[in-house]
């Protein structure tokens, strides 16, 4: 039934013989599932019947309503938490100011009571959720859910996320980390037709989450996209919060460059003196995006994305990182590899990680249902 919805899901309404077809299954077959699906609310019949030659034929649809979704983007020092339908339609959000770093049962205990009171305020209950996604501002085994030795969250290490919330939930939860996350939701809300995408997160730290074949690329440990400690040329002297020196993340970090402005602290600060027009804030982001940009050239002669999207805090400086970005890409990049490279501005912004967090779920949730 799993194939069925992944047809239906598109929002195109179809007969039993639109999907006979296209699955290749028996009609009397579809017409079971059919049933199935319809008594569980996961489908609907179709508000106007098509014709068919003959008796006008029922069509069905996929019921976005059917269920809900819990998703939450856990920064380093700021929360996004959200419901939505299973069209990714965020129905209520909320945003916080909470420090990953005073630990895994003080923050997710935060998380259930904040989930409760959302589900409350839009009108649903635990019964309507089908699942929750969580995105971590660190490495996480996306198999098991558990952060691994992740730098800005002491006493996170191999935590079981996934079954300390789902015994207090009472629904499946996946966790990853959330660049990837950003990067299933830029990619299904905006780009959902472009085959090969590299999202970049420019906040506290960096990192970045790699579509291959539209399909979200992890790696063998669920590690794949971590660009914030690689190595720059000519900052080994910058210490990175992972122990070694000399990474992007440590010289082109919102903490990095919160560090050398008077009057900042996070990320958010930073933004604020670039909108302001501080001169050394603007130059020191043009920068960034330059050091940003020299470890994406390789990783455009590498990989061959046809789009980068630039998203985070940092990213809401607008013009200037883009443009330093760009500025070092377009000229380090082979010909053939940047000649219909698009670099632009995350379209969701702050939402990304909400939504992608959803997808996660949805796509785990429909797959499995028999």
């Amino acid at each position: 039934m799993g194939a069925l919805l992944a047809i239906l899901r598109d929002g195109q309404a179809r007969t039993k013989a639109d999907l006979a077809q296209l699955t290749g299954l028996a009609r009397s077959t579809i017409s079971q599932r059919l049933d199935t699906l319809l008594s569980n609310r996961w489908i609907v019949p179709h508000e106007e019947a098509i014709a068919s030659g003959g008796r006008p034929a029922t069509a069905f649809s996929f019921n976005r309503a059917a269920r809900v979704v819990l998703t939450a983007d856990l920064g380093a020092t700021h929360d996004r938490l959200a419901i939505t339908d299973l069209g990714t339609e965020i129905l209520a959000e909320r945003t916080a100011d909470v420090a990953i770093d005073r630990g895994p049962e003080a923050t997710l205990g935060w998380l259930v009571t904040s989930f409760t009171d959302l589900l409350a305020e839009a009108g649903y209950t635990l019964d309507d959720v089908c699942g929750v996604g969580v995105g971590l501002p660190g490495p996480v085994e996306h198999a098991s859910g558990r952060p691994v030795n992740p730098p800005i969250m002491p006493g996170w290490d191999g935590f079981a996320v996934p079954e300390w919330l789902g015994a207090r939930l009472g629904v499946p939860v996946l966790v990853d980390n959330d660049v990837n996350i950003m990067a299933l939701g830029e990619h299904w809300a905006a780009h959902p037709q472009t085959d090969h995408l590299i999202f970049v997160k420019i906040g506290t730290g960096i990192g970045c989450g790699v579509i291959s074949d539209r399909h979200l690329h992890r790696g063998a440990q669920g590690a794949a996209g971590d660009i914030g400690h690689i190595q720059v040329a000519g900052g080994e002297l910058a210490l990175c919060r992972c122990g070694n020196t000399g990474c992007l993340e440590a010289i082109a970090g919102g903490a990095a460059l919160a560090a050398q402005l008077e009057g900042a602290v996070t990320s958010r600060d930073v933004v604020n003196l670039v909108r302001a027009g501080n001169l050394p804030a603007v130059q020191l982001v043009r920068q960034a995006g330059r050091e940003i940009g020299s470890v994406l050239a390789s990783m455009v002669n590498f990989f061959n994305p046809s789009t980068i999207v630039i998203g985070g805090a940092i990213a809401e400086a607008g013009e200037h990182v883009l443009a330093g970005v760009r500025e070092v890409v377009y000229s380090r990049s082979l010909p053939l590899a940047t000649e219909h490279l698009r670099i632009q501005a995350s379209e969701l912004g702050d939402r990304a990680g909400m939504i992608g967090a959803a997808v996660m779920v949805i796509e785990h949730v429909l797959a499995s249902v028999d």
